[in-house]
């Protein structure tokens, strides 16, 4: 049965999962979330979807699930890929999701929108330059930490990589220049060197202009 994931191509939390399921070399689909004309606030996808109005939700099955680091640990679950190789490097690849999804992706991910996705004269200028030095700031951690190593926790890819990666491929503007970080990016090419690698834009369907009703 093909694996289905509610998504669209600006999302990095989409594209983590996305990403570990062309990887992984599963059969999947994406089903289109028309974000930016509100499907995902919507009635019917809160109640049908994700109660928590949010993307990705990946089916499997009967299986419904949220949130893209549990649906990541579902994956290597299924398939034994990007887990780790022993509970200590489980318990290091959680700690990077955490950070991640809280100190990194989250600022991230949250400066791009403003930035890009909403109308210029509605942009928080003082918000957006305080979720910039967030960003700044998990940077300069990722950065050395890759100083180090090849890989963020284990001695291949792993979901702390696939979860850090998440907005770091997107070519809109948003205070992320690959040039400037040369270990994150020696990094990004090795995971663009995998076997199955893709960009967020042709793994997922774009929602960006969102069509007029």
């Amino acid at each position: 049965m093909t694996i289905q994931l509610h998504c669209f191509g600006e999302s990095g939390h989409s594209y983590k999962v996305a990403l570990a399921l062309e990887l992984s070399g599963l059969d999947w689909e994406p089903v289109f979330v028309d974000f930016f004309n509100g499907a995902a606030r919507s009635p019917a996808y809160r109640e049908s979807v994700n109660a928590m109005g949010e993307a990705p939700v990946l089916v499997d099955g009967d299986l419904r699930l949220t949130q893209s680091g549990v649906i990541q640990g579902y994956l290597s679950e299924k398939t034994g890929r990007f887990g780790g190789e022993s509970k200590e490097e489980e318990r290091e690849i959680l700690r990077w999701i955490l950070w991640d999804n809280h100190k990194f992706s989250s600022q991230l991910g949250t400066a791009r929108f403003l930035l890009n996705f909403v109308p210029e004269d509605k942009r928080p200028a003082e918000v957006i330059r305080f979720l910039q030095g967030r960003g700044l700031a998990g940077l300069k951690v990722l950065e050395e930490r890759l100083t180090q190593r090849d890989w963020i926790a284990g001695r291949s890819v792993t979901n702390a990589d696939l979860t850090c990666c998440g907005y770091l491929f997107y070519p809109e503007p948003f205070g992320f220049t690959r040039a400037d970080w040369p270990a994150i990016d020696a990094w990004l090419g090795r995971i663009e060197a995998l076997d199955g690698w893709k960009h967020p834009y042709d793994l997922m369907p774009r929602a960006w202009p969102p069509a007029k009703s």
